[in-house]
């Protein structure tokens, strides 16, 4: 101290420099205090609640109303311009990507029409607009039942709680045409009072019980991947839990793996479809997108779905998860680049080097089971009985399990691309030792050539093939569109108008 007193006196300007620098190193600091304490005070005041919403509320901009920033960022879920190599928001006719598709599908709904999902925004439209839920004119109508709106929107959970869950997995698809309006949305996996993650689901609830973990004590990382899980699994339809109903079940009783499902499958001797050329039991893999993921490097390192899909910006000064629920490779700075230092360039590279190496064995096992569908329909043309055919049509919808499990996953090649590829190598083994089978059987009805390979071309020639009339499902189509879906906005737009009335006892 004594030495400064001694300085400043010999050069007094060197004290008014210390002073005066001392006075803007505390008005700094004052202003930062003064920006973090009002950066706190608005944060919470942004996150407290404005209005109170009700939990069985579908409408999304009521609930956006107290979290104005995430329901801004949930309507970039409409935006459909991004296209990745293999995936992204973009509508792709994947058919017409890979027309030995609806060969393999051939008497499911799938060979009519497959498209890669759009956005959440878009989950009730493009559910009116497939051909796989078919024309229905009247609520009875066929062809799907009431379960497939399980997962398209926030008017699910209020329905739920009308009917009772039974109740609301019994009956078609249309029946609820009038009722499911709202897209994916808040109520699908908030809690209103406290707009913690919830699961509104009961399917994954009792998947967890028949595990024997109680899913209510997951941690709040767990259930950023949970609320994924409600829907982006692997399901059937159980119909033998009540008279009438499709009970949706997850099949998670032996496992997630592909082979620990199939037992599952095999043990009830459940099949989603009879295969119209081969004639074998086949099983449908829904979208087990969960199940491929807890296999891969990210689950094992604690990282959530929603770190990925849905990462942490800033806006104002306030940390907020943004809604816009997309591809990673979109949002490369905030999903990828948080955790690894690599470019971006040499990130997205790093992704399509997995998945182009995982599709280009998928491809080929597509082409291995489409020749094993159509010389098992020569087997039996030929005289095959059932006693002959058993193994063969086992082994086809085996290797057809493992293929559609790997295909029909949204980024599987990358989320897991170790299990994803071990499970299409199994595939194309056992498709081809069920090919080994079926050459033995062709050679002893007397038949020892090659069998025909269909023209395969493009997506038209694949639906002509296994006889599909594509001109009046398409003609159907429209019609309903133009008829029934209007009248089914209408009815929902009439019902909505008294929402403020029966949740809110608004006049």
């Amino acid at each position: 101290m004594s030495s400064i007193l001694k300085i400043t006196e010999k050069r007094p300007w060197l004290a008014w420099l210390i002073f005066f620098a001392t006075v803007v190193v505390v008005f700094l600091l004052g202003l930062l205090a003064s920006s973090i304490v009002e950066r706190r005070a608005e944060a919470a005041y942004v996150n407290v609640p404005k209005t109170k919403v009700n939990q069985l509320d579908p409408r999304n901009e009521v609930w956006g109303a107290n979290y104005p920033r995430e329901f801004q960022s949930y309507y970039g879920t409409a935006d459909t311009t991004f296209r990745s190599k293999h995936n992204g928001s973009a509508m792709v006719d994947m058919l017409e990507e890979s027309p030995a598709m609806v060969v393999l599908w051939a008497g499911y709904g799938f060979s009519r029409d497959y498209k890669q999902g759009r956005g959440h925004y878009y989950a009730v439209t493009d559910m009116h607009n497939s051909l796989r839920t078919g024309a229905p004119k009247l609520p009875t109508d066929g062809p799907q039942p009431s379960t497939c709106m399980t997962c398209k929107s926030p008017d699910v959970p209020r329905l739920m709680n009308e009917k009772g869950v039974t109740a609301f997995y019994t009956g078609t698809w249309a029946e609820l045409g009038p009722e499911v309006a709202n897209p994916i949305g808040c109520a699908d996996c908030h809690d209103a009072e406290t707009m913690n993650l919830a699961i509104t689901r009961p399917a994954l609830v009792e998947a967890f019980e028949k595990m024997g973990k109680d899913i209510k004590k997951a941690s709040y990382q767990e259930m950023r991947s949970l609320v994924c899980a409600q829907c982006h699994v692997e399901y059937y339809f159980d119909k033998k839990v009540a008279e009438g109903a499709n009970y949706l079940t997850f099949p998670w009783n032996n496992g997630f793996s592909a082979e620990a499902m199939e037992e599952y499958y095999d043990n009830i001797e459940f099949s989603d479809w009879t295969h119209t050329v081969s004639k074998a039991p086949m099983i449908k893999a829904q979208h087990p997108d969960y199940e491929v993921y807890m296999t891969g490097i990210h689950a094992q390192r604690g990282v959530s779905c929603a770190d990925c899909h849905m990462p942490y910006k800033s806006e104002g000064g306030q940390k907020f998860t943004d809604h816009k629920m997309q591809s990673p490779l979109n949002n490369i700075s905030s999903s990828c680049q948080v955790c690894h230092r690599e470019e971006a360039a040499t990130l997205m590279a790093n992704v399509y080097e997995r998945q182009d190496k995982i599709i280009e064995n998928r491809v080929k096992l597509e082409e291995i089971l489409v020749r094993a569908h159509v010389e098992a329909k020569k087997a039996w043309d030929l005289g095959a009985n059932e006693n002959e055919m058993k193994e063969i049509l086992k082994g086809i919808r085996h290797a057809q399990w493992r293929w559609d499990y790997a295909a029909a996953g949204h980024g599987n090649s990358f989320h897991s691309p170790v299990e994803t590829g071990r499970v299409i190598s199994t595939g194309i083994a056992i498709a081809q030792e069920t090919r080994i089978k079926l050459a033995r059987l062709l050679a002893s009805k007397g038949f020892n050539q090659e069998v025909t390979y269909p023209d395969l071309s493009t997506k038209a020639k694949a639906q002509e093939f296994i006889g599909l009339d594509m001109k009046k499902l398409n003609k159907d189509k429209q019609d309903f569109l133009k008829n029934i879906v209007p009248q089914w906005i209408n009815t929902a737009k009439d019902r909505e108008a008294t929402y403020d009335k029966v949740f809110y006892n608004k006049e």
